[in-house]
C-alpha cells in the first residue's frame, strides 16, 4: 500500500445489548391493621433473609425474616435496644406523635444495653427463675380449674353452648398470675389489660388514642407503685421499690415504672396469644390432637410447636444497628428501626425443613424456635409462659376433649396488629357440636 492510500478502519465491534441491574424490590408499606402474617412472610421471605419495609407514618426499617439471620441478629454485639442509636428519632425527621414512638421512649430492660441491662434484668430475674416457677404450679393449677369452670358455665348459659375462651379462660390465667406477682389489685386488671392492648398490640390504633392510653397506663401503673409502697407486700413490685429505695442508683421511678409495664404485658399478652393459638391449631388439626391425648406426643411439645409454627408474637419492634451491618447479604444501615420477624422465622423452610407449614407436635426440632428471643435479652418469662400454657391446655382438653371452634377458623376475628399474632375472640364449644356443659 502507497503512503498515499488511505488507511482503511475496521468496522466497530458489534456490542452487546446492555442488561440492566435488576432491580431491588420496593420496601413494603406495613399495614397498621395488621391481620394473618404467614402469606406475607412466606412473599417477602421468598425475597431473602431480610427486608425493607416503611413503617405506618413513613418511616423507612427493615425487618429480619430468616430463623439464622435473626438468631445473628438477636445476639449480634452491633445491635443495640436503646434507642439513642436511632438518630431519626432524634432529630426531627421522625415526628414526635410517631405512635410506634411508645416501643422507643420506653425505659426498662427490655430498652437498655449492657451493664443497663443486666443491672436491671437482675431485679426480676430471680421472680422467673425455673424453681421460684415452679413454686407457683398449685395456684397455677387451682386458677385453671376454676376458670374451666367459668368456661363451661358460660356455654352453658348460651343457647347455642358456646363461650369465648379468649374473655373466659386464656385471657385471666395469665392476667391473674402476673398481677398477683406484682401485687395489682383485682380491680385495675380490666382497666389495665384495655390500655396494654391499646398501647402495645392494636397497631391500627390512632396516635391521640395511643397516647392518650400510653400516658393514662404509666399513671395507672404510678398509682400501683404507690399502693406498693405505702403498704409493701410478697410481691415483684414491692421488692423492685426496695430495691430503688435502698440504692437510688439502681432504679430510676421511670426504670421502675417501665419495668412493671413490661411485666404486665409480657407476663398476659403473649400467653394469651400462645393458649389461643394452640387451641385453634389442635381444633383444626384433629389428627395433632389424638396424638397429644394418646401420649404419642406431650403438651410441652404443642407448645413448642405452636410458638414456631404460630406464634403469639409477629414483628417486634426495635433494635437498632450500631453501624451498617450485613446480614444473609442484605445491608441494613446503621441507626435503622428494625422489627425481629418471629413468625416469619418459625416457618423459614431453610432451617425448619420443606414442610415448615405443618403444624407437627412430633417435630424433632420444634423447641430450637426463636419465639422466646435470643442472647442476652432472652425472654426473662419463658419458664412462666410455658408452665401456664402447659398446664392450659393440659386442664382444657383433658376435661373437654371434644372442644371445637364454633365457627370456621378463617372466619375468626384477627387482631388489628403486625406486632401480637392471634384473634380478637376465640369462641369454642367445650363439649363439641351439639353437646352442652354439664
Amino acid at each position: 500500500m502507497s503512503p498515499d492510500t488511505p488507511a482503511r478502519t475496521a468496522p466497530p465491534a458489534p456490542q452487546a445489548p446492555s442488561t440492566p441491574a435488576p432491580a431491588s424490590p420496593s420496601p413494603y408499606a406495613v399495614d397498621p391493621a395488621g391481620g394473618c402474617p404467614h402469606a406475607l412472610n412466606a412473599s417477602l421471605r421468598a425475597r431473602g433473609p431480610v427486608a425493607d419495609v416503611v413503617l405506618p407514618g413513613g418511616v423507612p426499617g427493615a425487618v429480619v425474616l430468616g430463623h439464622d439471620a435473626l438468631k445473628e441478629f438477636l445476639a449480634h454485639p452491633d445491635v443495640a435496644k436503646d434507642s439513642r442509636h436511632c438518630p431519626a428519632l432524634h432529630d426531627g425527621t421522625i415526628p414526635p406523635d410517631w405512635p410506634l414512638r411508645v416501643f422507643a421512649n420506653a425505659q426498662g430492660m427490655h430498652t437498655a444495653d449492657g451493664a443497663d441491662h443486666r443491672r436491671l434484668r437482675s431485679l426480676v430475674g430471680n421472680a422467673f427463675t425455673a424453681r421460684q416457677v415452679e413454686r407457683l404450679r398449685p395456684r397455677i393449677e387451682e386458677l385453671t380449674a376454676g376458670l374451666l369452670d367459668d368456661l363451661a358455665r358460660a356455654a352453658d348459659a348460651d343457647p347455642d353452648g358456646v363461650a369465648d375462651l379468649r374473655s373466659h379462660f386464656a385471657l385471666p390465667l395469665p392476667m391473674s398470675v402476673i398481677c398477683e406477682l406484682l401485687g395489682v389489685d383485682p380491680g385495675h386488671r380490666e382497666r389495665l389489660h384495655h390500655l396494654s392492648y391499646t398501647v402495645i398490640i392494636d397497631t391500627g390504633t390512632g396516635p391521640a388514642e395511643k397516647t392518650a392510653a400510653a400516658r393514662e397506663l404509666v399513671e395507672l401503673m404510678g398509682t400501683i407503685a404507690a399502693a406498693r409502697r405505702a403498704a409493701p407486700g410478697d410481691d415483684l413490685t414491692s421488692a423492685l421499690i426496695a430495691a430503688r429505695d435502698d440504692d437510688g442508683d439502681r432504679l430510676s421511678e421511670a426504670e421502675l415504672i417501665g419495668t412493671m409495664r413490661l411485666m404486665l404485658v409480657a407476663g398476659h399478652e403473649t400467653t394469651l396469644n400462645l393458649i389461643s393459638n394452640a387451641v385453634r391449631a389442635l381444633c383444626t388439626h384433629r389428627d395433632q390432637l389424638a396424638i397429644v391425648l394418646d401420649g404419642g406426643a406431650s403438651w410441652s411439645d404443642v407448645v413448642d410447636e405452636t410458638l414456631r409454627w404460630d406464634g403469639p408474637v409477629s414483628w417486634f419492634p426495635f433494635r437498632y444497628p450500631t453501624r451498617d451491618l450485613d446480614l444473609g447479604g442484605h445491608v441494613v444501615p446503621r441507626g435503622t428501626p428494625v422489627l425481629a420477624g418471629y413468625t416469619a422465622a418459625g416457618r423459614d423452610g431453610a432451617f425448619h425443613g420443606p414442610d415448615a407449614d405443618r403444624f407437627d407436635v412430633t417435630r424433632p426440632g420444634a423447641a430450637r424456635h426463636l419465639s422466646f428471643g435470643h442472647g442476652a435479652h432472652y425472654c426473662v418469662g419463658a419458664p412462666l409462659a410455658r408452665l401456664e400454657a402447659v398446664t392450659a391446655l393440659e386442664r382444657l382438653f383433658t376435661r373437654f376433649p371434644d372442644l371445637d371452634l364454633a365457627v370456621p377458623e378463617p372466619e375468626l376475628p384477627r387482631q388489628r396488629s403486625f406486632i401480637g399474632n392471634s384473634v380478637e375472640t376465640l369462641p369454642v364449644r367445650p363439649n363439641g357440636p351439639g353437646h352442652r356443659s354439664v
